[in-house]
């Protein structure tokens, strides 16, 4: 017999040990599925993350997509402004870069006064193609059906050429020219402006423009108020590009009938506008052109001296 009876055994002695000193289900198996919780806890972050990166790239492609497919018509007639320094501008433009109208206006550019509007709206639309853009443009009063001008982007370069209709291009009232200011405003012509071409391209690069092709402008019927005759003839402003000369565009002046006599010649390229030409008159209208002459040009004689540039 123990001589103290009362005395517990030892737990490990007795193999025995408290549950609670015990790993619930067991110590191996609860590590590993803490592990595996947390693993899992940490691959589903990772795929929220992603998705949130996915989600945000989305929302910024599908914003630069919309706002292409819905820029606004009057970003165009910036552009149109700008490139013309705001001799030409497209006002009231309604509807997208892609599909729009607008009112066609000639004014002398920053801070005159002169605007001339063509009547109507101009319509356009614009859809790419295989080489680049295709615009169409549809006014009922002054083009000759649909014209059409296909833009093709190159490196460091943009070509826009110019499918012409069968017969003329466009026509205008050349009281539109009014717009530009002097010396149009003064002379306040009538007659019609018609444009047309066989074919036409310009060719932006290197900072400058070159043209290829030709496009003539014809004057008929034109009118002054500077004069009483009631008409002063009709004539052709041809503008060529120049294949000796790349960059350069050949201009002349003739008259087709009238009893005032135009002739000139000039070039238009990086540099501006050269022209030099004169003014007669035929002997039986010298009365009533004396007044118109002086205006046109320089006083030399019978003939007044056209110069410009």
């Amino acid at each position: 017999m123990s001589r103290w009876p009362w005395r517990r055994r030892s737990p490990k002695a007795s193999g025995w040990a408290p549950s609670e000193l015990r790993p619930a289900g067991g110590g191996v198996a609860a590590a590993s599925g803490w592990a595996e919780s947390t693993f899992a806890e940490m691959a589903w972050e990772r795929a929220r993350r992603a998705a949130t990166r996915w989600g945000l790239a989305g929302a910024v492609v599908g914003s630069g997509v919309a706002l292409v497919a819905f820029a606004p018509a009057a970003w165009l007639a910036s552009a149109v402004a700008s490139a013309t320094g705001d001799r030409l501008l497209l006002a009231d433009a309604r509807g997208t870069v892609w599909t729009g109208s607008a009112v066609v206006v000639l004014t002398g550019g920053p801070g005159s006064r002169d605007a001339s509007a063509l009547p109507g709206r101009l319509d356009w639309s614009l859809r790419p193609a295989t080489s680049g853009l295709v615009l169409q443009a549809r006014q009922a009063c002054c083009l000759n059906g649909t014209v059409t001008l296909r833009v093709t982007p190159g490196l460091g370069q943009l070509t826009a050429t110019l499918v012409p209709p069968a017969g003329w291009v466009g026509q205008w009232p050349t009281a539109w020219l009014g717009g530009l200011g002097t010396p149009w405003n003064t002379m306040q012509l009538g007659g019609v402006t018609k444009l047309s071409s066989p074919g036409l391209s310009l060719r932006w690069a290197a900072g400058r423009w070159q043209l290829d092709g030709r496009v003539d402008v014809d004057f008929t019927s034109v009118a002054s108020r500077l004069s009483t005759l009631d008409t002063l003839g009709s004539y052709r402003l041809g503008i060529a590009g120049d294949p000796a000369s790349p960059g350069t565009a050949q201009v002349t002046l003739g008259t087709i009938e009238g009893g005032l006599q135009l002739t000139g010649n000039g070039t238009l390229n990086a540099n501006g506008f050269r022209f030099r030409g004169e003014a007669r008159s035929t002997l039986a209208e010298e009365a009533p052109l004396t007044n118109l002459l002086n205006i046109i040009g320089r006083r030399d004689g019978a003939r007044s001296v056209i110069s410009i540039g």
